[in-house]
């Protein structure tokens, strides 16, 4: 009886995987072309796109037809920059010392799952104690939410952006180092690195410059010498990690550029030289828009942020837009990220709105979150484009985004992996 018990499940299994689907598009936005192309087909078994066809095939016998005839398709989207362990509230500065990382755990459940069902399929979340915990939870069935790419614990200078103990009480300060992602040299940058490589992270995240939800000073200095940069980029090689490098005044860019990070993260402060060095480097710009129209917002708000936070975010806030319409102008890659997380959790499609109020036409802005940000990822045979043998990342909106781009905020089809979460 166990016997055949066993084997009952093991054809559940493989029924489920093998799942055919025939997706009947209206339109379909493939991540690829500029065009958007009417009445197609995306046939999906098991987990991959097995073909795309144009018209109305007919599904084959077993198959299950998804009539999105009114909607249009395009591929899972994607997110450079967010923050799935917590979200901002009035209460964030005090949180630290009464809740637990269980407490912010069973929180971001719920932020995880409110992300994929908003389209995004795969995110990178750049600086989460537990996001790799999470990471593990869901690539194994026990929660649901995107594909996440964890940069675990950031890695900052004394008193710098993501230094954890800043702005405590000075007895509870203590001397955080190499393995609580503060360093002072090049041989601890190689030792912090190596300790998120033991932790389980996918990537390295530094925060270059001082940083606006810190509470120090300092909102945009260079905090790590180039030195100390090309030394976490050299060791993160030696593991097969990418480097994204928070950064939001000039100098610290630079520095971060010339050392060879991968991207560039919110950039308010970037000059003309930082932009030509990130041409000449190849060096991705993630702009994180909305998290900067964000913050301006809560500190206008009486007692939401400590005062240092306060000055900064109006200061820094604002100008984080027209930073990026001067760097798409200039030619910099553009790939999407928001610091969802500085804001709320699932509004990630402003975005979007944000990108194309600043001069970027819709169609580009949409490929930014889809094939240019699986290019950064690394991940651009598996992910990023609705073709054949790629992975089954689809969703679809009501509308049509090239012609207006609040369409994308109504996102009412999701497929991860072949599997519908939202339909």
């Amino acid at each position: 009886m166990r016997k055949i018990f066993f084997i009952f499940l093991s054809l559940i299994s493989i029924s489920a995987f093998s799942q055919t689907y025939f997706i009947h598009c209206g339109r379909l936005i493939d991540g690829i072309s500029n065009q958007v192309q009417p009445e197609m087909t995306v046939i999906v078994v098991g987990n991959k796109i097995t073909d795309i066809r144009k018209g109305y095939s007919a599904a084959e016998a077993g198959a299950q037809v998804i009539d999105l005839k009114n909607k249009t398709v395009m591929p899972g989207l994607m997110d450079a920059h967010v923050h799935l362990s917590g979200e901002t509230s009035k209460n964030r500065y005090t949180e630290y010392f009464t809740l637990n990382d269980e407490d912010f755990a069973f929180r971001s459940v719920n932020y995880a799952e409110r992300t994929l069902m908003a389209g995004f399929t795969t995110v990178r979340d750049l600086g989460g104690t537990i996001a790799v915990s999470m990471r593990n939870a869901i690539n194994n069935g026990f929660i649901r939410g995107p594909r996440i790419i964890s940069a675990g614990k950031s890695i900052a200078t004394t008193g710098g952006h993501a230094d954890p103990t800043n702005g405590v009480n000075r007895k509870l300060m203590g001397d955080p180092d190499a393995k609580d992602g503060v360093i002072n040299s090049p041989d601890e940058a190689v030792k912090a690195v190596r300790q998120r490589y033991k932790e389980g992270s996918d990537l390295i995240k530094i925060t270059a410059t001082g940083g606006v939800l810190s509470n120090a000073k300092d909102g945009a200095g260079a905090h790590f010498t180039e030195e100390e940069i090309r030394a976490v980029v050299n060791t993160a090689k030696d593991y097969g990690f990418k480097v994204a490098a928070h950064a939001h005044g000039a100098e610290g860019i630079k520095r971060a550029v010339r050392a060879g990070v991968n991207s560039i993260e919110h950039g308010t402060f970037m000059d003309e030289e930082g932009m030509r060095l990130m041409k000449q480097h190849n060096t991705w710009y993630v702009p994180t828009i909305t998290a900067g129209k964000s913050v301006a917002d809560s500190a206008k708000i009486d007692g939401y942020y400590p005062p240092f936070v306060t000055v900064k975010a109006l200061e820094t806030g604002p100008k984080i837009q027209a930073t990026f319409a001067k760097a798409y102008k200039a030619g910099v890659k553009i790939a999407f990220g928001t610091d969802a997380g500085v804001f709320a959790h699932g509004k990630n499609y402003k975005e979007f709105e944000y990108m194309v109020e600043a001069g970027m036409p819709p169609m580009e802005a949409i490929k930014s979150a889809t094939m240019a940000t699986a290019e950064l990822f690394g991940m651009a045979d598996k992910l990023g484009s609705i073709q054949k043998d790629k992975i089954a990342d689809i969703i679809a909106v009501d509308g049509n985004p090239v012609a207006d781009i609040k369409a994308m905020k109504d996102v009412v089809f999701v497929m991860k992996e072949g599997v519908i979460y939202k339909r």
